[in-house]
């Protein structure tokens, strides 16, 4: 009896996990698929953020004719020698420029000697206690024969680079292009035509044209005033306490006014 009776709890015991499998084995009801196409809609685009030109109120009767396109072109402005007042007008007129900062500053070191920086720091001592200046200058140039150098001078340093990239957009120049080697004379524009000199305290420089090749031979910060206005080719020679850097641009920069002076 006891086979029996354990025989029937087996047999009902298959009959429902049997019945389970069928609850749980049913067919999944078919999903109609929707194409994303009838039902999405496109993203609308996002809008460009408006640009500082867009607000640009010009203050001045050149500034309201490059705003109206009435001046298109910035060599124009420069040959009729209008000077520029306002950073815009060389932001419309020459939208894309090389932009370069010149290490004028150096961090402290161990032993007096540091890592040379673009922001030079100086402090003034008052009953108060030390109040901090900071110092920046800014080359600019299209590498096509216009270029510009200005600094800054401010109580923070990104003050001093704003107002240093500000004043080398109002003092831009044009400057020649040529090929005055003896021992290249292609033709090309890739140095200077002659050489130029210029002088500031006791330092003095006279940058000279190359032959192609020959690359820029002159001082590292130097390089960069070369190649945002479009030398590749170029000699220096110096005198004086080059190590005065201040001086040293200067000086580089009255040898470019006077190739920008010279007549064409």
């Amino acid at each position: 009896m006891f086979g029996i009776a354990k025989h029937d709890q087996h047999a009902s015991w298959v009959t429902a996990v049997a019945e389970q499998k069928k609850v749980y084995t049913k067919e999944a009801e078919q999903v109609p698929v929707v194409k994303l196409e009838e039902t999405t809609t496109a993203a609308p685009k996002p809008r460009a953020p408006p640009s500082k030109l867009d607000n640009w109120h010009p203050k001045t009767e050149l500034g309201r004719k490059v705003k109206s396109k009435e001046v298109t072109d910035i060599n124009s402005i420069l040959e009729s020698g209008e000077k520029i007042k306002e950073a815009e007008i060389v932001d419309t007129l020459v939208p894309d420029l090389y932009t370069e900062y010149i290490l004028i500053g150096q961090a402290h070191g161990k032993f007096g000697g540091g890592k040379r920086r673009l922001i030079r720091q100086t402090q003034k001592k008052t009953a108060e206690g030390n109040k901090p200046h900071f110092s920046a200058f800014c080359v600019i140039g299209n590498q096509k024969g216009i270029m510009g150098f200005g600094g800054g001078k401010a109580l923070e340093s990104l003050p001093a680079k704003d107002k240093a990239m500000r004043q080398a957009k109002l003092n831009i120049m044009r400057v020649p292009l040529g090929c005055g080697s003896w021992k290249c004379n292609c033709g090309e524009p890739h140095s200077l035509p002659f050489a130029v000199y210029g002088k500031t305290g006791s330092v003095e420089v006279k940058l000279m044209p190359a032959p192609k090749g020959a690359g820029l031979v002159v001082e590292d910060e130097l390089k960069k005033f070369m190649r945002a206005a479009g030398y590749r080719d170029l000699w220096s020679k110096t005198w004086g306490q080059t190590r005065k850097k201040v001086n040293f641009i200067y000086a580089c920069v009255a040898a470019l006014k006077q190739a920008a002076s010279a007549k064409r």
